[in-house]
């Protein structure tokens, strides 16, 4: 049964290639339908943020630095969700999902940064089991 939960950190972390395969190789497609248009430098953005997301993988894979690259990809998600969702989520039903799945995605990253991350660099109590 461990092995099968252990599992889940290498799911999560793969599973986010995706997201950086979409910001490189689709990079037209990102900066039009995702990118506010009054946000400078929109390719820069999408390149960075896809080069922020495979610093995340790479250093989950690697366990260096792991646990501050979960709460930093946390903080960009929240940023996205700011930014980019909220503000189009009244008229574009596409944008109120959007929300729900970065909300979900950064669920994912901080239980990441609380159950799977090995740097133990930063020190953060997670809170144990309820008392009997």
């Amino acid at each position: 049964m461990n092995k099968i939960i252990a599992a889940g950190r290498w799911l999560f972390l793969l599973s986010l290639s995706l997201y950086v395969f979409l910001h490189f190789a689709l990079a037209d497609f990102g900066v039009k339908e995702f990118i506010p248009k009054y946000m400078p430098f929109p390719y820069f953005l999408n390149y960075f943020t896809g080069i922020c997301i495979l610093a995340f993988i790479i250093s989950g894979l690697i366990g260096k630095f792991d646990k501050l690259a979960a709460l930093l990809f946390t903080l960009y998600l929240l940023l996205v969700i700011a930014i980019v969702h909220i503000p189009d989520a009244g008229q574009n039903q596409q944008d109120l999902q959007n929300i729900f799945r970065a909300m979900n995605m950064m669920g994912g990253a901080l239980m990441y940064a609380g159950g799977f991350a090995r740097d133990k660099r930063l020190r953060f109590s997670t809170p144990g089991p309820a008392p009997a």
